[in-house]
């Protein structure tokens, strides 16, 4: 008996620095968040059911349901008529809210626009629009720990809350929760939304990046004209051809001829730290370089970026770092 005890000791010291280790239960806490967000959540466009509208009784809402007790035990004691009648106007007055509180979401239409972008720990805005066929009034708006309200709903509202992804990759903004305690506050009629869309999560550019972005010689600028080409968005506002847009009213961005050494290659292998730290200072490079209008690269553990410049270029290099998988830098990491 001593001996398997002390096997399975080892075991589980072995299985403790093992990504779910310790965590039987991970699994059926998941499928039970998963059903519940089934039965409670709705999904965004989806007009508010009846069904998926709850309404809880606030502290204020406690002591209107104390009151009514106190003076049903009062008017039954004493044989007090006047009791009754307070006790059953308080009661039928809190049914009316009651049904005013339900009628006040339901039917609610609601639709989420992610942000354009989003880069790690830094604050993204997710815009969150209400429509009803019907007036509606203080709709308040939750997502994590902030909070708004919408005073007044005719056809269509919306609101802006802030949202703060916590890792790069695909994330799902966090469930929206629409609450509203109008008339009297006697009770919250709440709802949730869960978001089904998600969005690519950039990483969080190293705020010492800058720094380093100069000591390596990035941005300089080429002095070798090579002619005009048609403005493209994103292109970088020092390079517009402003006196031609003066005179022929057309945008146009001037090109130079880079020499090699001039060549901007953002090298995985070349950066220091953790995956995590060299993806930020990547980040913060591919950035800067835009900024900047440079052509470069990128360099990943199995992806290379041909050098380029514009917003494509920094589109594509971000997505290549918000989809980089740490798993493949085949030991890059020591």
């Amino acid at each position: 008996m001593t001996t398997a005890h002390t096997a399975a000791s080892e075991a589980a010291t072995r299985g403790a620095g093992k990504p779910g280790a310790g965590k039987p239960n991970a699994g059926k806490k998941k499928r039970l968040r998963d059903w519940l967000g089934r039965r409670l959540t709705i999904a965004p466009g989806e007009a508010l059911p009846q069904r998926r509208l709850f309404l809880i009784p606030t502290r204020f809402g406690l002591g209107w349901i104390a009151l009514v007790a106190v003076l049903l035990l009062f008017g039954v004691n004493y044989q007090n008529s006047l009791a009754y009648a307070l006790a059953f106007w308080l009661a039928g007055l809190a049914m009316v809210v009651l049904v005013r509180a339900w009628r006040n979401l339901l039917g609610v239409t609601v639709e989420l626009q992610l942000p354009r972008e989003a880069f790690a720990g830094h604050e993204a805005r997710l815009q969150v629009i209400l429509r009803a066929a019907r007036p509606r009034t203080a709709i308040g708006l939750v997502l994590d720990a902030h909070e708004t309200t919408l005073p007044g709903l005719e056809n269509e509202a919306s609101a802006r809350l802030p949202w703060r992804p916590g890792q790069r990759g695909w994330q799902l903004p966090p469930t929206l929760r629409l609450e509203s305690c109008w008339p009297l506050g006697l009770v919250r009629a709440v709802a949730w939304v869960q978001p089904t869309d998600g969005l690519l999560v950039y990483p969080a550019p190293l705020e010492a990046a800058g720094a380093e972005h100069r000591q390596l010689g990035a941005g300089l600028d080429a002095t070798d004209f090579a002619g005009l080409r048609r403005f493209e968005r994103g292109d970088s506002a020092t390079r517009v051809a402003w006196k031609q847009w003066s005179r022929s009213g057309i945008l146009t961005t001037k090109v130079f001829s880079v020499p090699p050494r001039q060549q901007l290659w953002l090298d995985y292998a070349n950066c220091r730290g953790s995956p995590e730290r060299r993806l930020s200072l990547l980040c913060a490079r591919v950035l800067a370089h835009h900024r900047a209008g440079d052509h470069y690269g990128l360099r990943l553990p199995g992806l290379e970026l041909p050098l380029a410049e514009g917003e494509r270029q920094r589109r594509a290099a971000l997505e290549a770092l918000g989809l980089f998988q740490a798993g493949s830098t085949g030991g890059l990491d020591q």
